[in-house]
This record gives C-alpha cells, sequence and structure tokens, in this order.
C-alpha cells in the first residue's frame, strides 16, 4: 500500500485514477474500476472521475 496518491505511468487503462486508488489504498484495480463503471450508471461516476484526473498528480 503507498502513502502517496499518485497516477502511475504504467497499468492504467484511461488517465490512471482508478490504478492511483487501488494502490494507495491496496485494492485490486478491477474492483476500483468496477466501482466507477457502478457509480457512472448513476451519473456520478463521471464526475468524479474527472475531478480526480484533474487533482491527483501524475508519478514521477
Amino acid at each position: 500500500m503507498s502513502s502517496v496518491l499518485v497516477r502511475p505511468r504504467q497499468g492504467k487503462w484511461i488517465a490512471g485514477v482508478c490504478a492511483a486508488i487501488a494502490n494507495r489504498f491496496g485494492l485490486p484495480k478491477w474492483l476500483v474500476r468496477l466501482g466507477f463503471v457502478i457509480f457512472g450508471l448513476v451519473g456520478i461516476g463521471e464526475i468524479v472521475y474527472i475531478v480526480l484526473w484533474i487533482l491527483i498528480p501524475k508519478q514521477g
């Protein structure tokens, strides 16, 4: 489990937001991605993803 929240350069699909959250909290990436898909169906997932994309810095 990482101590900082940064978007990785490898292991990402779109912007690395889900990979960053998974690495930070020690969760499987597929579980975090599934959560964003479910929240996307409700209508809030896309907004949260874009905001996190802007706020979470890139690695290195």
